[in-house]
Order: structure tokens, then C-alpha cells, then sequence
């Protein structure tokens, strides 16, 4: 009876040592887990800035165009 007692008293030991042990990979999970989805949103973000600024580059191109072309007919006209 001894010795069952001790080999249940192992097997406590052990099974709340595997027990830590998942709970220490769970709080690795969440804590990646919440890292990845900050790096998602601050992906978003910075997707929509560049859009933003691909936007506003294509606009000054085209104001750029319009002024060259403007300049050209002043020129030719002079």
C-alpha cells in the first residue's frame, strides 16, 4: 500500500510538472499571439500610409506634367 501511495504521489508530481509546463507554453502562445497582432495592425497602418503617399505621389506627378506643359506653350509662345 506504501509503495501504490508513492507512485501516486509520482504521478501527482509529475503531471503537475507537465502542467507548468503547459501553462508556461500558453502564456508564450498568448504573449506571441498578442505580438502578432500588433505586427498585423501596425502592417494596416503603414499599408494605408502608403497608399496614401503612392496617391499623393501620383497627383504631384500629374500637377508636375501640367506645369511643365503650361511652361512649354509660354515658352513656344514667346
Amino acid at each position: 500500500m506504501a509503495n501504490e501511495f508513492n507512485q501516486v504521489k509520482h504521478e501527482i508530481a509529475r503531471l503537475e510538472d507537465r502542467k507548468k509546463e503547459l501553462m508556461a507554453e500558453l502564456l508564450e502562445d498568448e504573449k506571441a499571439s498578442m505580438e502578432f497582432a500588433r505586427y498585423e495592425e501596425e502592417y494596416r497602418i503603414l499599408t494605408e500610409e502608403n497608399q496614401n503617399l503612392i496617391t499623393v505621389h501620383s497627383e504631384r506627378a500629374q500637377q508636375l506634367e501640367t506645369l511643365r506643359v503650361i511652361s512649354q506653350k509660354r515658352q513656344g509662345s514667346s
